[in-house]
């Protein structure tokens, strides 16, 4: 077929990562939950998990914000072995050849031996930060220059014929050698890079807080192309390339938080189709399978499913005015996301119904004290502003996005718990 098949590098292979392969399709194959029998088992972690867990050879690695990095054994839900780095960690892991990769808020990226978790070798980059900017989303005092509550992930590493790649809060897209650690290029952008990077047919495809989307060569680093997304100079609420994009079939799919999300011809760069979203970021990346490319929004909290070569919609489904900035995840004829209410929804695709969903022990617990997500906002002032989004944190939300694998889906919350579901 000309489409991508289901790549998933997860069991009796060397590599796994984000999105489950190098194209970060989200693509999980025919191994989907048709009907939700209960938790398999459940692990509670020292702090919040934003990133998403990795899986490789019986083994699940995730970190937590507090600096704590885990293996988990995926059958019984089991430590196998934690370290901390005390640092803040929302990097999901790549694993390749026994050594587990990730950035972390120290401005390093680890390479740690995943049988035991010492660390291999570490690579310093120019430090890292949160996109920052002056009267940012409006609020006030529009003097200060405001790190972006939303910017809530760093990037993602991706592996790649002996090479791993990820991007950074200094500007740069960096290529290293898996092995040692030694810098084979880095390439500088304009601003914040915490989009993980797509690997395809030679390129690496990521974009950047300036507003760009970038193919690089993936040996030597040089630019083959650019895109240009909008720009807003003066609140910077839509500008910015948060989304980690998907590729197949010779198109690059991403979100964007000028409320688009795009499909561009991956050899030259050329806008094949955009579909803009009422206002709403694309902060998560798109899941593409089958000729279907599937992706979500903020403030209308839908999800989308749009013909992938042509953009046409077939049809969308909401979330209750909940925001979603969990990446689907595609297995089968289902489809799996999670909501900022603590809710992860199963959607049958034949059917466009929900078939069932999970909620969190902290949207349980806490739930009935928030009516909606917007409710906390009373004010435009910075430090309320962050206080309000802390206190939707409580609901235990997903920024994490499902992994699925042997019919077991692998999930974790802000409220630190990392669930199997089956």
């Amino acid at each position: 077929m000309f489409w991508l098949g289901a790549a998933v590098l997860i069991f009796g292979e060397q590599v796994s990562m984000f999105r489950g392969n190098a194209q970060h399709t989200g693509d999980y194959g025919d191994q989907g939950i048709g009907q939700l029998a209960g938790i398999k088992w459940k692990f509670q972690a020292e702090g919040q998990l934003i990133s998403s867990p990795a899986l490789a050879e019986g083994t699940i690695f995730i970190a937590s914000t507090t600096g704590k990095v885990y293996a988990i054994d995926r059958e019984t839900g089991t430590q196998k072995w934690k370290i901390d780095l005390k640092t803040r960690i929302t990097s999901t892991p790549a694993v390749n050849e026994g050594l587990v990769y990730f950035t972390a808020f120290d401005g390093n990226f680890y390479a740690l031996e995943g049988s035991t978790g010492k660390t291999r070798w570490t690579f310093k980059t120019g430090g890292e930060r949160r996109f920052s900017g002056r009267h940012l989303h409006g609020m006030q005092p529009a003097a200060e220059i405001m790190p972006d509550p939303w910017d809530s992930w760093l990037s993602s590493p991706a592996v790649w014929r002996g090479m791993v790649y990820f991007g950074s809060g200094d500007g740069n897209v960096y290529a290293l050698n898996a092995a040692d650690g030694a810098l084979k290029w880095k390439f500088k952008t304009g601003d914040v890079v915490h989009a993980s990077p797509a690997i395809d047919a030679g390129l690496v495809l990521i974009g950047s807080w300036d507003s760009y989307f970038y193919a690089l060569d993936a040996v030597t680093g040089v630019e083959r192309w650019k895109f240009k997304t909008g720009e807003d100079p003066d609140t910077h609420n839509q500008q910015g390339i948060q989304s980690s994009a998907a590729v197949a079939g010779g198109m690059v799919y991403f979100g964007c938080r000028d409320s688009h999300l795009y499909a561009l011809d991956e050899a030259t760069g050329e806008k094949r189709w955009a579909y803009g979203t009422k206002g709403s970021w694309v902060l998560s990346s798109p899941a593409v399978s089958n000729g279907k490319v599937y992706f979500a929004t903020s403030d209308t909290a839908l999800l989308y499913v749009a013909d992938a070569r042509t953009g046409s919609i077939d049809f969308a489904v909401g979330f209750n005015g909940w925001p979603v900035y969990s990446s689907p995840a595609v297995a089968g004829e289902m489809l799996y996301v999670g909501s900022t209410d603590g809710t992860l929804e199963a959607l049958n695709l034949p059917n466009g119904r929900f078939a069932w969903s999970f909620a969190t022990d902290s949207s349980k617990q806490e739930g009935a004290a928030i009516k909606s997500y917007f409710a906390p906002f009373t004010t435009d002032f910075y430090d309320d502003v962050v206080a309000a989004y802390n206190k939707l944190l409580t609901l235990g939300p997903f920024l994490s996005s499902p992994v699925v694998a042997g019919k077991v889906l692998y999930v974790a919350s802000v409220d630190g718990n990392l669930y199997a579901l089956h």
